[in-house]
């Protein structure tokens, strides 16, 4: 019987969710705050663990790091507000599976815990390969796992970048914010590589304490430290032939990217306590979401290292630069959650589109299928409307809005009515002005609102009333028009 450890600070939250997980087949403790939760680990070894993101002595980034130093392979699902999803995707490159936003649903809290019982199963391969946050992938279920690249002329330009340097030997840097696709765009490099049919190993360097990170690249033999009761192979010699894929590399601890230089550059590893090497014939494709370069200009990363792996890079845009994708993602989140659920949910209604397009999708692609993946459940006839989605979401445009016309009047000294915040575009006049502008005076509209919201383009757009998508095609066509400037 699984045993799940719940960790909220909240007593009533904590006996109703230890009552209901019990009810479903499931062992179920709790605790109250996070020192608590880490006490508890040090001493028992829980399936999963269920932990509010916000805690009285902790917050989720804390309480992650600290639970992946006792354990750095039980599944973690935060349970957050929806205000605090970009916080959410922080806990998630410490190495969280998933988030479940409040209100709390009794099915999506089973849908979830089930998965991620069931994912960390299936990543035990064997007793040598059997790591939780290590995914070992063969060509077959590779081409299972259905690649959708989009229509958007940014993302278009990444897929012929993957076309290009796939056939060579070059390593690879992807950079791209979380939950952007980039572990989807280093399989299509692999699929599309000559080492196509080789092992193709992705590991997750923000989830590895410093005292794990060496075993789980080099691996170790019995003995080489006191927790060592048997030999183990590291990810870079399970991929041997194929290719290992880094995602988070910025996050790997200094002492670590020493050692990995030497096999980025001899192309061979030495397992911990052992005194043989191994020759090793991988490609090795990184992903970071922050500037590699600006960290080893700051000291944070071995600027030799970069230079080793910066033989190409490609950039992974995030989701709000890709509306004409969100729908086609969206559907396609949708169809995958039928089936799951057993559903036949046949779309979305055109205001639900309206605001999904309009969203700023902070934690990018995971976001939008976690926010499909609940208005799904949620449905009860043939259409999801704006009810199922999450409120800060449906009010994510008035929010913005609010923002918007707050700076520009404190900037500009405006009287204007909190309350009629629309009389602010009118004082400015943008509105008016994009009825009846030309495209060089578009241009020129556009240009000033971008100033007066300091080029932030989603405020921009909701100061000229128009959609994000309608402000990048403008700006197109002035640049199409106008290539001199």
């Amino acid at each position: 019987m699984p045993a799940i450890l719940v960790a909220d600070d909240d007593n009533d939250m904590c006996l109703l969710l230890t009552r209901f997980l019990v009810r479903h087949g499931y062992e179920a403790s709790s605790v109250n705050n996070g020192k608590a939760a880490v006490s508890w680990l040090k001493k028992h070894k829980p399936s999963l663990v269920l932990c509010d993101f916000r805690l009285d002595d902790m917050n989720g980034v804390e309480l992650m790091t600290s639970i992946r130093q006792v354990d750095a392979q039980v599944p973690v699902i935060i349970i957050t507000g929806y205000s605090d999803v970009k916080d959410a995707v922080d806990v998630m490159k410490l190495g969280a599976y998933d988030y479940i936003t409040k209100p709390l649903y009794p099915d999506e809290i089973l849908l979830t815990i089930k998965k991620a019982l069931a994912s960390s199963t299936e990543r035990e391969v064997s007793e040598v390969v059997g790591e939780r946050n290590r995914v070992y992938l063969t060509e077959n279920n590779l081409q299972s796992s259905q690649f959708i690249a989009g229509v958007s002329a940014c993302f278009n330009t990444v897929v012929k970048q993957v076309d290009l340097v796939a056939p060579t030997n070059y390593s690879v840097i992807i950079y791209g914010e979380s939950g952007s696709g980039k572990e989807e765009v280093a399989k299509q490099i692999h699929i599309k590589s000559k080492r196509a049919g080789k092992p193709f190993v992705a590991l997750d360097c923000g989830a590895l304490s410093r005292e794990l990170a060496a075993s789980e690249l080099f691996g170790h033999e019995k003995g080489a430290f006191t927790s060592a009761v048997s030999a183990k192979i590291g990810s870079l010699e399970v991929a041997n032939g194929g290719t290992v894929f880094l995602d988070e590399i910025g996050n790997l601890p200094y002492d670590v990217q020493v050692s990995l230089l030497r096999v980025v550059q001899e192309r061979k590893i030495r397992r911990l306590g052992s005194v043989k090497d191994i020759e090793l014939d991988i490609r090795i494709i990184v992903a970071s979401n922050e500037n590699l370069w600006e960290s080893s200009r700051a000291g944070k990363f071995r600027e030799d290292l970069y230079h080793r792996f910066n033989e190409f890079s490609i950039q992974v845009p995030p989701l709000r630069d890709r509306v004409e994708d969100i729908m086609l993602f969206a559907r396609y989140f949708l169809a995958a959650t039928n089936q799951e659920l057993s559903k036949d949910v046949k779309g979305f209604s055109q205001d639900v589109e309206a605001i999904l397009k309009n969203y700023s999708w902070f934690g990018n692609l995971r976001e939008l299928k976690n926010v499909v993946k609940r208005a799904t459940l949620l449905a009860d006839g043939d259409w999801i409307d704006a009810r199922m989605l999450p409120f800060e979401i449906n009010n994510f445009a008035k929010l913005q809005f609010e923002q918007a016309t707050t700076a520009v009047d404190s900037k500009n000294h405006l009287s204007v009515d909190p309350v009629n915040r629309p009389s602010a575009k009118r004082q400015l006049g943008f509105e008016e002005r994009m009825k009846t502008a030309s495209v060089t005076t578009d241009y020129e509209v556009i240009l000033d609102a971008l100033k007066k919201v300091n080029y932030n383009k989603s405020k921009a757009a909701i100061l000229l009333n128009i959609d994000r998508k309608t402000l990048y095609n403008k700006m197109r066509l002035y640049n199409e028009l106008n290539p001199e400037d």
